[in-house]
């Protein structure tokens, strides 16, 4: 398994452990960091291993972090709309 790999795995880890802990901010605090971490590790898979393993790895980090996401499509939406 290359490192890249590893890092995206070790990524979906951190994230689970993060989701299970209790948080005051609902843990957007925590996917701020996650996302910051993850754009990263993504454009690394993909430089690795080919466009097709980079999406089945940013598909697997948008199904972790989905409420970003659907907030950020409902913001793109709206914006589209006016």
């Amino acid at each position: 398994m290359s490192t890249s790999l590893v890092l995206a795995a070790v990524w979906a880890l951190v994230a689970n452990v993060l989701a299970m802990t209790p948080s005051r901010d609902h843990h957007w605090r925590n996917a701020y960091v996650l996302i910051a971490a993850g754009i990263p590790i993504v454009g690394l898979v993909t430089w690795t291993h080919g466009p097709w393993i980079g999406m089945l790895v940013l598909a697997a980090g948008m199904s972790v972090l989905r409420w970003p996401v659907i907030y950020l499509g409902r913001w793109i939406r709206r914006i589209t709309l006016r």
